[in-house]
């Protein structure tokens, strides 16, 4: 099995960022063009589980890492999750 870097990790992270971005985009035009509001709530909840996602990626680095104990990462886990 082979070992993900911290540059790996760090650049997955912000490409899911960027596709999260670029769906807080499409969700603004849907809204402009007063599109229906199941369409945006629908759209708005695909960007919150994909920040979510990017979430949990952070928390797994911080696992992989190794620098906090685990008692931190539960604490970090209750307070933003």
């Amino acid at each position: 099995m082979t070992q993900v870097t911290d540059a790996e990790r760090k650049r997955a992270l912000v490409l899911r960022l960027k596709r999260v971005e670029g769906q807080l985009r499409g969700i603004q035009r849907l809204i402009e063009a007063e599109e229906d509001c199941e369409k945006v709530a629908q759209q708005m909840a695909a960007s919150r589980k994909a920040l979510d996602k990017a979430f949990f990626t952070l928390v797994g680095c911080v696992i992989a890492q190794g620098d906090v104990p685990g008692d931190e990462v539960a604490l970090m886990l209750a307070k933003f999750s």
